[in-house]
């Protein structure tokens, strides 16, 4: 249990911040499990010397986040877990999030054709100008958002895909639907970044919260590119793992 006292340091920060802060590692340490409850107000309240209402705002800040919704007579559960997420050649969301007892499921944001810049060609492997289709995309794990990417494929190679990936919320099925069975990751590139108001709309974040962004490359079977994407996750919802 978490020394009250310690929490109420930490000048400029106001308490309810820090409740919340404690709560969140707590959770993606697996002191409180999916599923289950996590303490009520008077308890959150008796353990960190605060009154109700600075419990509530801590709560409310983790409802904000994804990680507890509340329900009526059974108090707050907690709702996510930091996930692991295994970088390698068969990179594919679905299979890794459930293959934590999660529920994955994919968004379509938004989908246009344009013509490829000369980053999206060099990606590709295409002529600047060629034809190609970008998508945002919004992902999650049991309900919560845990990246939004914007992907980039060659239009030409395949028709109906937009179609496809609104229909299924998987890019691997939409693949499999254009004729494409399997596909591996050539490269990816991880930094960090902070969420712009736009990515923390989506993710249900702070506006300013750390993302922890990727830069991949897929190729089909015979090494052709097929997407380009750039990816951003919510920091303290995932755990990138680099696979040998």
């Amino acid at each position: 249990m978490t020394d009250a006292p310690a929490v109420l340091r930490g000048e400029g920060i106001a308490l309810w911040r820090r409740i919340a802060d404690v709560l969140r590692r707590e959770i993606a340490a697996g002191t409180h499990q999916t599923g289950q409850r996590i303490p009520s107000e008077a308890a959150l309240a008796n353990r960190f010397s605060v009154n109700r209402h600075t419990v509530r705002q801590a709560v409310a800040a983790l409802v904000q986040d994804g990680l507890v919704r509340t329900e009526q007579g059974r108090g707050t559960i907690v709702t996510s877990r930091t996930i692991d997420y295994p970088i390698g050649p068969r990179t594919r969301f679905s299979e890794i999030v459930s293959r934590q007892a999660r529920a994955p499921s994919g968004r379509l944001i938004s989908a246009t054709e344009a013509e490829a810049d000369v980053e999206v060609a060099s990606a590709l492997e295409l002529s600047r100008g060629d034809r190609v289709l970008r998508l945002e995309t919004l992902s999650a794990a049991d309900g919560v958002p845990l990246n939004v990417a914007t992907s980039w494929f060659p239009a030409d190679r395949l028709p109906g895909f937009v179609a496809h990936y609104a229909e299924t919320g998987s890019i691997t099925k939409a693949l499999e639907r254009c004729g494409i069975a399997d596909y591996h990751r050539r490269e990816t590139r991880v930094t960090a970044r902070v969420a712009d108001a736009e990515d923390a709309l989506a993710l249900k974040i702070e506006p300013g919260s750390p993302l922890i962004a990727t830069e991949s490359v897929n190729t089909d079977p015979d090494g052709k590119p097929i997407q380009y994407s750039l990816a951003r996750f919510a920091a303290d919802r995932v755990q990138i793992v680099v696979e040998n």
